[in-house]
């Protein structure tokens, strides 16, 4: 297995994958999703594939499949002036194709994206998970995430 930067061949493996993850999404919220779309157009990709601070790694197989993805993007604090100024490493979207799950192609996706944080002198990697995604928040724990905040709602 490699990781390295998504390129332009690599948009069908992405879009194929962030169906599987909004299919995940839509079932666990179907009020905020909606099945059979997207988080990220083709012409999105291709902006994104040329935009440094917002970085797609991937890990691929020997043949250079995608199995796996990290859409990243370069975060600067502080958001108000009684925060430390620092720069962070969000992971927008983190999957592993479900035909490769247990092989621990996420773990070594994320130690990838820590490597590439330290690399460009940020201070943390952060992500969000959906309540209700048991199994990602299970994963996120196991490779020794901790709950930074949470973001409450009240549905009216």
């Amino acid at each position: 297995m490699n990781i390295r930067r998504a390129s332009e061949k690599d948009i069908d493996s992405l879009i194929k994958l962030l169906q599987e993850v909004l299919e995940i999404h839509a079932n666990i919220r179907p009020d905020i999703f909606i099945s059979g779309t997207t988080k990220y157009t083709r012409g999105d990709l291709l902006e994104k594939l040329a935009n440094d601070e917002e970085p797609i790694f991937v890990a691929v197989d020997e043949n250079d499949e995608v199995m796996g993805y990290a859409f990243c993007a370069l975060k600067h604090q502080p958001f108000s002036t009684n925060m430390v100024p620092f720069k962070s490493l969000y992971i927008d979207d983190l999957c592993v194709d479900s035909n490769y799950r247990g092989q621990h192609i996420g773990e070594q996706l994320f130690e990838y994206v820590k490597a590439e944080a330290k690399r460009l002198g940020c201070y943390e990697a952060t992500l969000a998970v959906w309540a209700g995604n048991d199994g990602a928040e299970r994963f996120y724990e196991k490779i020794g995430m901790k709950t930074k905040e949470r973001i409450m709602e009240y549905i009216l």
